[in-house]
């Protein structure tokens, strides 16, 4: 009978992410709420040394599938990591954050398994021992409350949607998975792509985000957007109309086919704030919007509007902000 609930972890130049810990503290509460243990899975090249970190977030047992032909996402392989995990600890629960990576992960491993699978969630609860998730739909017009009655079920979680409990101190077991088999692997594998240039921290993981819209004009014009993020220590975000158009790289664009994000601030500049895009934006504990619509949806969610020529009144905001740094 499965038990318990294994977390899938994700790693950035050898460090957990942000969005593990996340899965962690959630996945460890769920299994508290089962009185059941906590596992976690940690895959890639060289990441071993990794696995007492998870001790801070209460993780019992550590799974580490470790070998350098896993280094770099694999479907098939990182699905066949999961398996042999699996076949380990038999969890009722197997928890992933719903980044690039889990969006792609997760339905394999539902399928493989042939479990219930809930994606993007921003809630997750237990009744009566069974797993209940609340996911957003259709751009966030619709809230869905999802029953999984299968004996297993894969859920993956919206990043920025969970609190992360650090307080733990466990000092977690190590088990090592076999990967004897990662040689057999002949699946195309993609290599890492550098970040755009001065690109400096993924806008899922930052606490400021300076974001530009339709109304910015053109990539032209981007400089003075990336003066104030650069004062304010922000990462860049843009809408879709931005990157559909070009101006900016996909992996900055915030929005329901972008990416969900919760910084402390928020400052979108020259975004009218269609529904796609604020469902991917509305849970940043401070939201400033600068537009010359006095009725763009983005005021909506604001807290702070400033209503006016997006370019002058960045001047005028990287004007204040370097005699801050002076």
């Amino acid at each position: 009978m499965p038990s318990g609930v294994l977390i899938v972890a994700e790693t950035r130049d050898g460090e957990l992410r942000s969005v593990t810990a996340e899965v962690a503290s959630a996945g460890r509460k769920l299994a508290d709420e089962l009185g059941a243990s906590c596992s976690a899975l940690l895959i890639g090249g060289d990441v071993a040394d990794q696995a007492q970190g998870f001790g801070p977030f209460g993780v019992d047992t550590v799974y580490v599938a470790d070998d350098q032909l896993l280094r770099t996402y694999s479907g098939t392989a990182w699905l066949r990591a999961v398996l042999k995990a699996v076949e380990s600890c038999d969890p009722a629960i197997i928890l992933l954050s719903a980044t690039s990576t889990g969006k792609d992960l997760a339905p394999r491993i539902a399928a493989a398994l042939d479990v219930g699978y809930a994606a993007a969630c921003t809630g997750i609860d237990l009744e009566e021992g069974v797993l209940t998730a609340t996911r957003p739909v259709y751009a966030g017009k619709i809230v869905q409350h999802v029953r999984l009655a299968t004996p297993a079920c894969v859920v993956s979680i919206c990043p920025k949607s969970f609190d992360v409990d650090a307080s733990q101190g466990n000092s977690p077991a190590v088990e090592i998975v076999d990967v004897s088999w990662t040689g057999e692997i002949s699946a195309e594998r993609a290599e890492p792509v550098e970040a755009a240039e001065g690109a400096k921290v993924d806008i899922t993981e930052a606490d400021r985000i300076v974001s530009g819209g339709r109304g910015m004009g053109g990539p032209e014009k981007w400089g003075i957007l990336e003066e104030v993020a650069e004062q304010l220590a922000a990462a860049l975000g843009a809408s879709r109309a931005v990157v559909d158009a070009g101006w900016r790289p996909h992996s900055e664009q915030v929005g329901q086919t972008g990416k969900t994000v919760a910084p402390g601030l928020y400052v979108a500049c020259g975004i009218s704030g269609a529904m796609q895009h604020r469902a991917g934006m509305n849970r940043s504990k401070v939201i400033v919007a600068i537009n010359k619509d006095p009725e763009a949806p983005i005021f909506g969610v604001a807290d702070y509007g400033i209503i006016g020529d997006v370019h002058e009144v960045l001047l005028c905001l990287a004007d204040e902000l370097r005699k801050l740094g002076d």
